[in-house]
């Protein structure tokens, strides 16, 4: 007689066996994205600290006509250029204004999405590459395979801190640059009411003159 119990442990055990390379591949995959991003979160953190500090009260003026290209960072400096460009190309500005906005701050959000997922699957495959070898080094303890064991063992801590130090890593450059991204979406805000508004005075003096 078959032994279905005995058949889905075998099955499980082989599923959990097979998913240590990958597990191990993904990880160290996952490590070096951290290097990429740590780097190019650093770059930016030496671009923000060579920014001129600005008060507040200042800010709006320089925005609407200074050159802001030592005050706020590449993106909404980039923004300014694509709103200044696409300004007198538009029939419907109001429109076309907001599309812009909305479509730059929803590719700054979508720009955090490799971070938020090193913060979550970093320490969950750190846990699964735990687990699967602390099973077979069980299995080999009963053996008397103590070789076997203490290999196992190094796989599982190992896994485990690398796991851990990727999600934390990640976690930290996500909060600060979450931090940075809010702050250039409320730059870009306000760069686009500094810029329309003096538009949308001239084009309704323009209806005005025409009226008359």
């Amino acid at each position: 007689m078959i032994d279905v119990g005995a058949l889905l442990k075998a099955f499980i055990f082989l599923i959990a066996s097979s998913l240590l390379y990958p597990v191990l591949l993904l990880l160290a995959i996952l490590f070096l994205f951290t290097i990429v991003h740590a780097g190019s979160f650093f770059a930016e953190w030496l671009e923000r600290v060579r920014l001129k500090p600005c008060a507040p009260q200042e800010l709006p003026s320089i925005l609407a006509v200074g050159s802001p290209t030592r005050v706020v960072s590449h993106r909404v400096n980039q923004y300014i250029m694509a709103l200044r460009h696409s300004m007198p190309k538009e029939n419907d500005k109001e429109v076309a204004v907001e599309n812009l906005l909305q479509e730059t701050s929803l590719k700054l959000c979508k720009s955090m999405d490799r971070l938020r997922i090193l913060v979550r699957v970093a320490p969950s495959l750190g846990l699964i590459g735990t687990l699967i070898p602390m099973g077979t080094g069980l299995a080999a303890l009963g053996q008397g395979d103590m070789t076997k064991l203490s290999t196992d063992l190094v796989i599982a801590f190992t896994t485990t801190v690398v796991g851990l130090a990727i999600g934390t890593t990640a976690f930290v450059l996500y909060t600060v640059r979450q931090r940075w991204i809010e702050e250039d979406i409320k730059n870009m805000e306000l760069a686009t009411e500094m810029i329309t508004t003096p538009m949308e005075q001239t084009d309704h003096a323009l209806l005005s003159k025409t009226a008359n």
